[in-house]
């Protein structure tokens, strides 16, 4: 008998859909952040069943190859990018001004857009809060503000999923600033769940684990291969880490029609490894010292 551990097993093969063809036919979902990694990751399974597409992002020119990218998903439908800032609560009206007057309003907003990076909190200055908080907590607010009106005002359902992170629980070291901003988001799926429920209104929270992409930031990419070079596995209890497509499987089911009676929930998607913890905890080093930085006021 072979005792030894394999991990988790290896998701189905690129192409692969959750849920039935063309559940999505006839929809609009609207993902902001959609022009990069997980962000388009996710929007690329809402375009293989049978989505129509609105992409947002701040960066006009990797909107476009994008847009590009995601029509050729088989069984896509439209596919439409607008740039936008969602800290401009004006510039976020006429984004949905624009998919009404292209596609239809949005029927699934998947709030993704964040702004992150480590940084010791006695280190951040006002201008680096603000640029991670109101792009991650005041753009959700914003972009879920619009979507909520427009519907209530209809009188039609929707969905909306926020993209969050497992440190909205657990406090995070290093990014207090974005720890205090999903934490926000997290409330916000809580709070609204039940505030738009009776107008039928879904809002639930997904957190993705370690999903590496060709998108990832340098400093995020550094900070992983400092704490494991090479062996980034062996810190996961799956012995494996994500695919982006396994997130944006999890986003097509809570926006789906197979999910109308979870609302008001965060799903998790990291292979358990937020809940993981030693038998003897490994020795405290300062943010500080991890992230090579001289005391402070040095």
């Amino acid at each position: 008998m072979d005792n030894h551990p394999r991990g988790l097993p290896a998701p189905p093969p690129p192409g692969s859909a959750a849920l039935p063809p063309g559940t999505y036919a006839g929809q609009v979902v609207l993902v902001t952040g959609g022009g990069s990694g997980l962000g388009k990751a996710i929007a690329a399974e809402f375009a293989r069943l049978g989505a129509d597409l609105v992409i947002a992002s701040r960066r006009a020119r990797q909107l476009e190859a994008a847009r590009a990218e995601l029509a050729a998903v088989p069984g896509a439908g439209r596919v439409t990018a607008a740039v936008c800032d969602v800290r401009d609560p004006e510039r976020v009206a006429d984004v949905f001004d624009a998919a009404e007057a292209a596609l239809a309003l949005p029927d699934v907003l998947v709030n993704n857009a964040a702004a992150n990076f480590p940084c010791p909190a006695e280190d951040l200055s006002p201008n680096a809060w603000r640029a991670v908080v109101d792009t991650t907590l005041t753009g959700t607010w914003f972009m879920t503000r619009e979507f909520g009106r427009r519907h209530l005002a209809a009188g039609t359902p929707g969905s909306i999923v926020n993209i969050g992170a497992s440190y909205a629980w657990t406090g995070g070291p290093g990014f207090a600033h974005s720890a205090a901003a999903k934490a926000g988001v997290k409330n916000l799926v809580e709070t609204l769940a039940v505030e738009w429920g009776p107008y039928g209104v879904q809002v639930n929270g997904l957190v993705p684990g370690l999903f590496p992409h060709e998108d990832m930031s340098e400093d995020i990419r550094g900070g992983l291969e400092r704490a494991a070079p090479g062996a980034k596995d062996a810190r996961q209890p799956a012995l494996r880490v994500g695919v982006p497509r396994e997130l944006g499987w999890a986003a097509t089911f809570l926006a789906s029609p197979y999910a109308r009676f979870v609302t008001g929930h965060t799903l998790v998607v990291d292979g358990a490894n937020w809940q993981r913890r030693s038998l003897v905890s490994p020795e405290v080093v300062p943010l500080r010292d991890q992230l090579g930085r001289p005391p402070f006021g040095h």
